[in-house]
């Protein structure tokens, strides 16, 4: 099975040979739910550190959260959708998870304004209700550009116009700026990409596979027991 992952711009020019060798082999043995390995690649603790501090987090989890996971996406990866559905089935089944979103636009300029829209939500709704409007930002078909992300929260009832007035600040763009600069020096070619436990992940694993290194980070502090 072809790893269900999709590549930043800048790497889709690359040739296929110098494309493996930038995502490199497998640090650990994650498999997805084909049973074929996952590229994957440990982190630094400073590195770990760094990505707990992002700013534009968004975490969705119980009140009583004891393994995270973040998630970096960009909302017109094809994988990035199947994934949204996957954890989103995750978080409903592991109140005990803490899910971390990640906006993470490196696909297309559409994916950058969807990404403001998004970042400027965060900051006028509650967690719950950003994960409504991520469930249904993918209910649609087709390109999700901001005035497609705007729509869905206009029929969410948040106020465009300010949504609009925070998603144009320059707060906002400092943010996906870090957000950038992180997911690049941490090698994370690809979106979706996960960081659990010390660990990123490139491409999508599928739901079982995600319930595994959940679970593993639980019992062993790593997502391999």
């Amino acid at each position: 099975m072809i790893a269900r992952i999709a590549l930043a711009i800048a790497l889709l020019v690359l040739p296929v040979v110098a494309l493996a060798q930038q995502l490199g082999p497998p640090q650990f043995p994650i498999k997805d739910d084909d049973g074929d390995p996952m590229s994957n690649h440990g982190l630094s603790s400073d590195q770990m550190a760094q990505v707990a501090k992002l700013p534009g987090l968004v975490a969705v989890s119980g009140p009583k959260a004891d393994v995270t996971l973040y998630q970096f996406y960009d909302v017109n990866c094809p994988f990035c959708r199947e994934a949204a559905a996957d954890v989103d089935r995750l978080i409903r089944g592991d109140p005990a998870l803490r899910l971390v979103f990640v906006p993470y636009p490196v696909l297309s300029v559409q994916s950058i304004a969807a990404a403001r829209v998004e970042l400027a939500l965060r900051e006028l709704v509650t967690p719950q209700r950003f994960l409504e409007f991520h469930r249904k930002i993918y209910a649609g078909r087709g390109t999700i550009d901001g005035e497609r992300a705007l729509a869905v929260a206009q029929a969410m009832g948040i106020d465009r116009k300010k949504i609009i007035d925070v998603a144009n600040t320059q707060r906002v763009t400092d943010t996906m700026t870090v957000h950038a600069k992180l997911g690049t020096a941490l090698k994370l070619m690809a979106t979706p990409a996960y960081v659990i436990a010390g660990v990123a992940i490139l491409g999508h694993p599928g739901l079982e596979p995600l319930r595994k290194l959940v679970a593993a980070v639980r019992t062993c502090k790593a997502v391999v027991c």
